[in-house]
């Protein structure tokens, strides 16, 4: 198979222990871009906590892509053009907030590109923020002031707290919402089908590429519908044992620069 693009979650994927890509995925992934394949980065983060690695990779160069908000957005590197976009529907932020207080875990929203908003603070808030370098808004009551379109609601606590939640928050709202944990500490609250798979399948009609000709790389809960949705789905060594179960390939670990072997061994 000629493969045309490659997807590549961030964070447990791409990226090492330390928050970096290495010098192994970068010339490999380099490697791939002049070889015409399309490079597409797909996270939970923001906008703003992907495009720093895009541009790290010159994917404002080659016409890369972003799928941001686990596939609530899709952006153009190059151009900056939003593709598509799917915010959550109104009237349920009051519920998901009562939940919050109920399962004991902090409840974050955001507004534009670059801010988050949240009543709440704890170590996992506090590296959401960190990691993508958000400025922050403590409203006084966010359910007041959360009165414009939002791509997700994060809920972030002690991984017990977040899994006993993941089953609440199902059993409340999962005909009207999409609700998973993207990590062990983070239950992700999006519009009802909207995942990375789904933002996939947009930018790779809008592209006219098959998903036969995709290659999807990930670790976490949610990229498992991403890994089964595309022609090769692949997991790290340090991926969850569901995420692993769902790939067709497992290679080595994010600190084992395991994009890099994928690359030299279905691309180059």
């Amino acid at each position: 198979m000629c493969y045309k693009m490659i997807v590549l979650d961030l964070d447990g994927t791409l990226v090492n222990s330390e928050k970096k890509i290495s010098e192994k995925n970068k010339k490999a992934l380099q490697k791939a871009i002049q070889k015409g394949v399309k490079v597409v980065l797909a996270s939970g983060r923001p906008v703003k906590g992907v495009l720093p690695k895009a541009i790290e990779l010159e994917l404002d160069k080659n016409n890369g892509y972003i799928l941001a908000f686990n596939g609530g957005r899709i952006i153009n590197v190059t151009t900056g053009e939003c593709l598509f976009e799917a915010d959550l529907p109104e009237g349920h932020l009051q519920e998901v907030y009562e939940l919050s207080r109920k399962c004991n875990i902090g409840l974050m929203t955001y507004e534009g590109n670059d801010k988050l908003i949240t009543e709440d603070d704890n170590e996992y808030i506090q590296l959401e923020l960190r990691v993508n370098e958000l400025e922050r808004i403590t409203p006084k009551n966010i359910i007041e002031y959360v009165t414009f379109p939002v791509a997700k609601y994060l809920l972030a606590g002690k991984p017990e707290n977040v899994e006993k939640a993941e089953t609440i928050f199902k059993q409340a709202l999962s005909k009207e919402l999409n609700i998973f944990r993207s990590d062990p500490f983070f239950l992700e609250v999006l519009p009802l089908g909207v995942d990375k798979a789904y933002g996939l399948e947009k930018l790779i009609k809008i592209l006219g590429i098959s998903k036969e000709e995709v290659i999807a790389c990930g670790d976490g809960y949610n990229d498992i519908t991403m890994l089964q949705f595309a022609g090769l789905g692949v997991a790290m060594e340090n991926a969850t044992e569901q995420t692993k179960a769902a790939a067709d390939y497992i290679t080595l670990s994010n600190d084992e620069d395991g994009i890099a072997a994928v690359i030299e061994k279905f691309i180059l």
